[in-house]
């Protein structure tokens, strides 16, 4: 009886730690989709700000810790690319997440999970 006891402790440890892995997992991956969410949002607002304005003007950009001088038509293509590149990234991650918690509802149901809230 002890040792059926014993099992059942290890066996509620290794759910524990699953869950544990499955809500870190998911936690980090919403710290991740909302950093890349705000990059984009900034990215967007710098090719709004920069539309209206002659392609000739000169702006300034910030390219690994340089202030580089450049024209409003030498960066708003590159900021376009680096906009789509991060919707695709956001989607990617979107679609991710998902999955993931798909997953982990599955485990729930497979393994009867009940969160208790304290």
């Amino acid at each position: 009886m002890s040792e059926q006891k014993i099992v059942s402790a290890q066996k509620q440890r290794e759910l524990q730690a699953q869950y544990s892995n499955y809500k870190d997992t998911l936690q980090a991956m919403a710290k991740k989709i909302g950093s890349v969410e705000q990059e984009a949002e900034e990215h967007k607002l710098v090719l709004d700000t920069l539309q209206p304005l002659a392609s000739e003007r000169k702006c300034f950009r910030m390219i690994n810790g340089v202030l580089v001088e450049r024209t409003v038509g030498d960066v708003v293509p590159q900021l376009q690319t680096n906009a789509d590149g991060l919707k695709k990234v956001l989607e990617d991650l979107l679609k991710t997440y998902s999955s993931k918690q798909e997953e982990m509802e599955k485990w729930k149901k497979k393994n009867n999970i009940q969160v208790v809230q304290q």
